[in-house]
């Protein structure tokens, strides 16, 4: 696919695009339709977890996470197109993660899209995930390029400015683990369940923030990076110190740890917005912040981020807490989007455990290095 900037052809029907996902823990598909005059409506929008068949490990297992996508992605499909009252011959266009992600996972989806594509002779729309993510405000909200970007979940952290589709220039990123990261291993660590992130939430609710000395990650430190590694091993230095820990204590680990990671978040984004308005300083405030992947939808991050918003003259968007994570909506967004701008695949585009969305930052400064797969990120 071409992600040079392209002008939106001139749509002279209504589109139809149905977006598979599949890159992790939950198969995923949605039906979007957008008319001539750019509205668009959700037809439909099916998620289904593995959160049962991963429990018992405290985490994804990557075969059984692809075994059940194999097993689930074809009944989805039909479920997604009786709950739109539609057939192939409707769909326009077929979008499917083709990564990042787990490459097992990621497979599922695209193979399933490519299948599709070529019994119906539509067109193939190969989606980078996170582009699903940083386009993903926009299935709620008419937010105009440019804008600030902050993507936050359990494999990345990164700050970005989306410039167009495709378009993106990459501010910061994380050095070693993903904020999501750390909220699941605390989690995991105090045996707290699984999914980690929103169980070590619902406990913080009722803790001591201030009763563990935790640090604040990379604080003082220019630039807009993050690490998350640091604090994870902090969090479990003071919980092995606990004797017989209680609910009280696990409470009071859980809102440090939570407070610690939304302050970062805080602080790091705070620098990106003071280059976003050096980078565009014509556009009028309040000037586009978006927030997206799973982390977003952690309530005190989101009020720690509003908070550095608005006092730099930005407004914080971030989707509603159904595509906060990883859902198809935004993978069907995001094929509808290259779509119109005449952007299609061929059937031989790869999956792709790694895709950063700026492929020339990723390369010419990789925050966390490369491998014989190409920058991590």
């Amino acid at each position: 696919m071409d992600l040079a900037p392209a002008s939106p052809t001139t749509q002279e029907k209504t589109l139809t695009v149905l977006g598979l996902e599949s890159s992790c823990d939950e198969t995923a598909a949605a039906i979007l339709r957008r008319a001539p005059d750019g509205s668009q409506e959700i037809l439909a929008d099916l998620v289904l977890g593995q959160n049962d068949a991963h429990a018992p490990f405290g985490g994804v297992v990557p075969e059984i996470a692809a075994r059940a996508h194999v097993e689930a992605i074809d009944g989805l499909v039909v479920e997604a197109l009786k709950a739109a009252k539609l057939t192939l011959d409707d769909i326009d266009g077929f979008a499917a993660t083709a990564g990042p992600g787990l490459v097992g996972g990621v497979m599922a989806a695209l193979m399933t899209a490519k299948a599709l594509a070529l019994g119906t002779g539509k067109p193939l729309i190969a989606v980078n995930h996170l582009e699903g993510h940083a386009l993903s405000p926009r299935l709620s909200e008419d937010v105009a390029f440019p804008y600030l970007l902050l993507l936050v979940s359990g494999g990345h952290t990164q700050l970005l400015i989306a410039e167009d589709v495709g378009v993106y220039h990459r501010l910061g990123s994380t050095i070693d683990d993903a904020a999501g990261e750390a909220f699941d291993k605390t989690a995991k660590v105090m045996g707290l369940g699984f999914p980690g992130g929103p169980a070590l939430e619902k406990f913080a609710q009722t803790g001591d923030v201030e009763r563990f000395a935790l640090p604040t990650p990379l604080r003082g430190r220019p630039g807009c990076d993050f690490s998350f590694a640091g604090l994870k091993t902090a969090a479990r230095q003071v919980w092995d110190k606990l004797d017989n820990p209680s609910d009280q204590d696990r409470a009071d680990l859980s809102a440090g740890v939570q407070s610690a990671i939304a302050k970062s978040l805080a602080q790091r984004s705070g620098r990106a917005m003071d280059m976003f308005v050096e980078r565009y300083p014509n556009v009028a405030e309040p000037r586009p912040f978006l927030v997206a992947g799973g982390v977003a939808a952690n309530k005190a991050v989101r009020s720690a981020l509003s908070d550095a918003a608005t006092a730099r003259g930005f407004t914080m968007t971030a989707p509603p807490m159904k595509w906060c994570t990883d859902n198809a909506a935004m993978i069907a967004l995001a094929g509808m989007e290259h779509l119109v701008r005449g952007q299609t695949d061929d059937l031989d585009a790869a999956a792709r455990p790694r895709w950063p969305l700026d492929a020339q930052s990723a390369k010419m400064n990789p925050a966390i290095g490369a491998g014989r797969k190409g920058p991590k990120a």
